[in-house]
Parts: structure tokens; sequence; C-alpha cells
């Protein structure tokens, strides 16, 4: 069933995520609506890409079910019962779900046309002439058309993460997976790859989640702010109430050592 208003595109329900004895979230319940901008804020270790790489099925739930477009996303029905996904059932979940990554993670054997038409051919049946306008397309939108038959070393940080971005949202995906896509560039390159994320959060439908310690960006472009800390949500509100009226402290806090040392 696809997601209404009234239907989030993401659930988080009673999640929990324990690497050993450290538990990293605990009962965690949220949720987010189609099409919304949520970042992702707090400090390191409070959970917030662990969040992220679930939803990718990077990591197994330790408890409580995650739902994406109305759908179980590591659990499957089974007559009555709820079960762990096989792998086909991954693989299907999957598609829905595009992550754009610290590290930028091209085939460096593939120039930049092919690193964007190689998924959308071999996991959704594109035809190659089909992938390869979508991806001409998407190399415009983040300012790199001309770059399309270079290989990714003769790149730069900034040019290599739009590639990454652009190859995300070739998988036409309903929600996009945002982790910290500035951390591994230079200050000057940063300003680049954030203009392309405004584009993307106001020209299209997609559901974005963000961790991000970019705190103007957060503020720009989202339309709610989650501030972690611990595996939990200590504070969940607008951009302007989050940012100019936190109602906790553990949040001034963060926020003003982030904002300093900006």
């Amino acid at each position: 069933m696809p997601p209404t208003v009234d239907s989030p595109m993401i659930r988080f329900s009673q999640v929990v995520k324990s690497y050993g004895d450290h538990v990293v979230l605990r009962d965690l319940d949220f949720t987010v609506a189609p099409g919304e901008f949520v970042s992702l804020i707090g400090p390191s270790g409070s959970g917030k890409t662990t969040i992220l790489r679930l939803l990718m099925t990077l990591e197994k739930l330790d408890g409580g079910t995650i739902e994406v477009c109305g759908d179980y996303l590591s659990h499957m029905k089974r007559g009555e019962k709820l079960v762990p996904a096989d792998e086909k059932y991954l693989r299907e979940a999957r598609k829905r779900i595009g992550m754009v990554f610290q590290q930028f993670n091209l085939f460096p054997n593939m120039n930049v046309l092919r690193n964007i038409t190689e998924a959308p051919i071999h996991s959704l049946g594109l035809s190659r002439d089909e992938a390869e306008a979508r991806a001409v397309e998407l190399l415009e939108m983040v300012g790199l058309t001309d770059k399309k038959d270079e290989h990714p070393t003769r790149l730069s940080g900034g040019q290599q993460q739009r590639v990454a971005i652009a190859r995300a949202l070739a998988m036409r995906p309903d929600v996009l997976l945002l982790d910290e896509v500035t951390s591994a560039l230079d200050p000057e390159l940063v300003a680049d790859v954030l203009r392309v994320l405004r584009e993307i959060a106001t020209s299209t439908d997609i559901t974005i989640l963000c961790v991000t310690h970019e705190m103007q960006f957060a503020r720009d472009v989202s339309d709610r702010v989650m501030m972690f800390d611990q595996g939990q949500v200590l504070e969940d509100a607008t951009p302007d109430k989050l940012f100019n009226d936190p109602e906790h402290d553990r949040t001034r806090r963060f926020l003003k050592a982030v904002i300093d040392r900006a």
C-alpha cells in the first residue's frame, strides 16, 4: 500500500540495536512523512548513522520493526506471522532506498556515466539508452554534464560526491539517505554539494533522512530536525523551534559546541 499523509513513508517501532553489551538504539520510535526532509543531529555515537545503516539493511535489528512505504523492511509476512526477511525480499526492499555515504565509493575503473548507469540497468532492468538518458539528466542537475566521460580519479572530492548523489538518484528511490556527505570534503568544496542537495529537497518528492553537522544547512532545508542522544530522540521539532528555542539543555549545549567549532 503506498504511503499517504496519514501513512508514514518510514516508521521505526520499538527498534533496538546493540553491539555486544553496548546498546546503540533503545526502543526507538519515530515516523517520517512522504516527501519530508528530516535532519538527524547529535553527538558522535548517538545512533544517527546506525539508523541509516538499518534502513539500508546493512545492519540487522535486535528488536522492533522498520516499515518503508507501508511494508516491513527487515521482516516479511509468513501466514499470520512476522519472520526475518529472506535475501530475495531484502533485494526488492533495497530498491526503494538510496544512500550517499561519507566516502564516495565510486568505481574507479568506470567513467562517470557508467558509474551512474550500471545499477539501473542491472537492478531495475532499464535499457542502456534509457539509463544513459536518465544519467545525463541527473548530471545536468548536479552540474557535471561535461564530466560524463571522465574517471573518478580525475575529479575533485566535491565532484565525486555529486556523482555519488546522481548515482543514488538514478535508482529512483522513494527514500534517500545522506550520511555526513560533506564531512570528507575540503571546506571550499562543501557549498556545491549543499547546493545540489537543496535543489533535490525543493524540486523532488523524495523522502530524505540526512545525518549532518552542517547546522545552517539543516536549518535552511529541513522540514524537521531530530536531536539524538544515547540512542533516543531527545528533541523533534521544526528547525525554527529547535535552533531558536530548544527544550533541552543537552540540545543547547550540543548546538553551542557545534556552532562555535564551525
